[in-house]
C-alpha cells in the first residue's frame, strides 16, 4: 500500500491493519511523517516532533507482541499535555524548553495501548485565546480554531490519524468544525485530566479528533477500557432529534443552510426531528460559563499571573484579573444557576434522543481576526454533556461546515453511536 493510501485510511482501519499484521508500525508511521515533512512549512501544526524516537518504536512494536487496541497508531498530543520525551510549553513562552518529568495519564494510557506519539501539537496560550502559528489546511488564511488548533489541522491535513484535544469552553467542538474533522468532547470526567495543565477545575475535559466517529471512540475506548465505545452498538430505531437553535441571530448563512438541510435529510431517512424550544434558564449560559471559567482559571494559573505577569496575553491578563476579583459567593451562585440549566437540558431528553446545535457561527474566519467565538459550545461544556462534531457539508471559499450531536451526560455510548448514523445519513444525502 502507498504512503497516500495508508493515509486515506480511518483510524479505526488502520487499526484492524495493524492488529492483523498486513500493515507495519513503520511503514504506517513512514507515511505520516512524510506528510508531515511536505506540509509542516505551510500548516505550522506542530512544536515538536519525535523523528526517530518514533521510528524507534514503530520498530519495536513490529518486533515484539500486540500490546493494545492503538497499536502502531500515530497520535498527536496537543501541547496542554505533559509528555517525559518532548518540550510541554502549554503554549506560552513562560515555559519555552519545559521538560516534564512524567507523562499526562493519557499519554501514558496511549503508549500502554500501543500508540506511537509523533510529536506535539499546536495549542493557544494555556488552552485561551492567543492563536498559535498553526492555519487551516483547507485555506490557509484562515485559523483552524483554537485550542486545539494544531491538533485539529494535523488530522485535517492526514498528518496523523488520531490526536488529542481537550475542551473547557469550545476547543475540541470548534476547531474540529473550522477543519471539517470529527470532534469528541466526552462526558465530563470520561478521561483523567492528570499532567494536563488546568485552566477550569469544572470544565476541562478531555477528547480527541479522528476523521470518523468510530476513530474517536477507538481512542477515548482504549484509554478508558470501555469497549463499548470501540464497538459502537447499531442503532434499533431512528433517533429522536431536538433541533437546538442555540445564539441563532449569531450564526451564518452557511450553518443555517447545514441546520436545515439536516433538517430535511434527517427526516427523509426516518428521524423524528422537531425543533427543541430553548429553557429560559440556558439563555445566560454562556455568560455564566464566561465566569465560572474566569474564576478557575484565576486560581489555576495563579502562579503565572503572580510571577509572570508581563508574559502573558493582555486578553488572558484581563481574563484572570476579572476572575481574580470575583468572590466565591458569586461563583457559588452561577454553578447554581448552570445545575438549574443542567436539570432543564436533562428533561429535554425525555422528548429526543439527541439534540442538532450549531458547533460554530459558520467558516472559520482569516487567522488575523482570532480563533472564533467560542459561544456556541459554552453551554455543553458547563454542562458537561458529551458532544461530536459532524462535518458534512461546504460553505464559502470551500471551507467546511458542520453540527454538532448533543447527547445526556455519561451516555457516550449512545452518543457516538447515533453520531454514527445522523453521520452516514448526512453524508450519504
Amino acid at each position: 500500500m502507498t504512503p497516500a493510501a495508508i493515509r486515506e485510511l480511518s483510524a479505526l482501519a488502520l487499526a484492524a491493519h495493524l492488529q492483523q499484521r498486513t500493515l507495519s508500525a513503520e511503514s504506517v508511521l513512514v507515511a505520516f511523517q512524510e506528510r508531515i515533512a511536505e506540509r509542516e512549512s505551510e500548516v505550522h501544526a506542530w512544536t515538536a516532533l519525535a523523528g526517530d524516537a518514533a521510528l524507534l518504536r514503530a520498530r519495536e512494536l513490529d518486533r515484539g507482541p500486540i500490546i493494545g487496541p492503538l497499536h502502531g497508531l500515530p497520535i498527536g498530543v496537543k501541547d496542554l499535555f505533559d509528555t517525559v520525551d518532548l518540550p510541554t510549553s502549554y503554549g506560552s513562552p513562560i515555559y519555552t524548553g519545559h521538560r516534564p518529568t512524567a507523562d499526562a495519564a493519557t499519554v501514558a494510557l496511549a503508549r500502554a495501548a500501543g500508540a506511537v506519539v509523533l510529536g506535539k501539537t499546536v495549542t493557544t496560550e494555556f488552552a485561551t485565546y492567543q492563536p498559535g502559528p498553526s492555519r487551516n489546511p483547507h485555506h490557509l488564511d484562515h485559523t483552524p480554531g483554537g485550542s486545539s488548533s494544531g491538533s485539529a489541522a494535523a488530522v485535517a491535513d492526514r498528518m496523523t490519524p488520531l490526536a488529542f484535544g481537550s475542551q473547557t469552553a469550545a476547543s475540541i467542538i470548534r476547531p474540529a468544525s473550522f477543519c471539517g474533522v470529527v470532534g469528541y468532547k466526552p462526558s465530563f470526567g470520561r478521561l483523567t485530566r492528570a499532567g494536563v495543565k488546568s485552566l477550569g477545575e469544572s470544565l476541562d475535559t478531555i477528547g480527541g479528533f479522528g476523521t470518523t466517529v468510530a476513530d474517536v471512540g477507538l481512542l477515548v475506548g482504549a484509554l478508558s477500557r470501555d469497549a463499548s465505545l470501540m464497538q459502537l452498538p447499531t442503532l434499533d430505531r431512528a433517533p429522536r432529534i431536538g433541533l437546538f437553535h442555540t445564539a441563532w441571530e449569531q450564526t451564518q448563512p452557511e450553518t443555517r443552510a447545514a441546520m436545515a438541510l439536516a433538517h430535511e435529510n434527517l427526516r427523509r431517512a426516518g428521524a423524528r426531528v422537531g425543533e427543541a424550544k430553548v429553557p429560559d434558564s440556558c439563555l445566560a449560559m454562556g455568560q455564566i460559563h464566561i465566569e465560572v471559567m474566569a474564576y478557575e482559571a484565576a486560581r489555576a494559573l495563579a502562579f503565572e499571573l503572580g510571577a509572570h505577569r508581563e508574559r502573558l496575553s493582555p486578553g488572558l491578563t484581563q481574563m484572570l484579573d476579572m476572575g481574580a476579583g470575583m468572590s466565591y459567593a458569586h461563583y457559588q451562585l452561577q454553578k447554581e444557576a448552570a445545575e438549574r440549566a443542567r436539570q432543564d437540558v436533562e428533561a429535554m431528553f425525555d422528548d429526543y434522543d439527541l439534540l442538532l446545535a450549531p458547533s460554530a457561527a459558520g467558516v472559520a474566519p482569516l487567522a488575523a481576526s482570532g480563533t472564533g467565538d467560542p459561544l456556541f459550545c459554552r453551554i455543553w461544556s458547563l454542562l458537561g454533556l458529551p458532544c461530536v462534531h459532524l462535518p458534512f457539508a461546504q460553505g464559502p471559499d470551500g471551507l467546511p461546515v458542520g453540527l454538532q450531536v448533543v447527547a445526556p451526560f455519561n451516555q457516550d455510548t449512545r452518543c457516538l453511536a447515533m453520531a454514527t448514523w445522523v453521520h452516514t445519513q448526512l453524508l450519504a444525502a
